[in-house]
């Protein structure tokens, strides 16, 4: 209780730290100690106050200093102590991707072989993503074809040399999708199953969608439901 009443004495609002917001301060800072707030805000892509508030907090923690230099403005510093949280935190992102691509790479290796198998080859992943990613490198080791990313939110015309399509009814027959959207993909797999049918929608377990199973043929017992 009584940090969060400190927080708030400094102007801060109340949040949960994020690391990679927390991390992508610490790197801003390191690369350039003239940066500003609103440079900081710009790169990382949140809000301006959010920005500032992550710098307060880390001037509270010992991670990071503050000098002030003509015309008003501020150079900030990493701390001994902010060096050693950025390497840790670095090291644990670095980690954290790793398990993440080998964990996306194997899933989904495991669908398009299961769809070579059935016959499927005509493939549609929905949704732009890093695990869209993964899945337009997997392709490469099977014999399917990757018709397009479907992704309406999504203003490019490919990914990856993919073409991007605002609807699966766009890309002719289609045999399977496989979701690789990250944002929603409970919705975006509800969506598809009305669209598609629950045996042609196809979800690696990393996604976590509830009712999917460890075999994707099993997909279509939550569609019955």
């Amino acid at each position: 209780m009584a940090k969060n009443t400190k927080d708030k004495a400094h102007g801060e609002k109340d949040f949960a730290e994020n690391d990679e917001i927390l991390l992508g301060v610490l790197t801003a800072v390191d690369s350039n100690s003239n940066i500003s707030q609103r440079h900081i805000s710009s790169e990382l892509g949140v809000a301006l106050g959010l920005a500032n508030a992550y710098l307060r907090r880390c001037v509270r923690k010992g991670l990071i200093k503050i000098h002030q230099v003509p015309r008003r403005r501020y150079v900030y510093y990493l701390t001994p102590h902010g060096f050693a949280e950025k390497a840790r935190l670095t090291g644990q992102y670095l980690s954290a991707s790793f398990t993440f691509f080998r964990r996306a790479r194997d899933q989904l290796s495991a669908l398009m072989a299961d769809c070579v198998k059935q016959g499927r080859r005509r493939i549609v992943l929905v949704g732009v993503s890093d695990l869209a990613e993964v899945a337009i490198l997997c392709a490469q080791d099977h014999d399917i074809e990757l018709v397009a990313v479907v992704d309406p939110d999504h203003a490019a015309v490919t990914f990856r040399g993919v073409p991007i399509h605002a609807s699966v009814f766009g890309c002719g027959r289609v045999d399977a999708a496989i979701i690789t959207n990250l944002k929603s993909p409970d919705q975006v797999y509800q969506h598809l199953v009305v669209e598609l049918g629950a045996d042609r929608v196809l979800v690696a377990r990393l996604l976590r969608i509830k009712g999917d199973a460890a075999d994707p043929k099993l997909l279509s017992s939550e569609a019955a439901k």
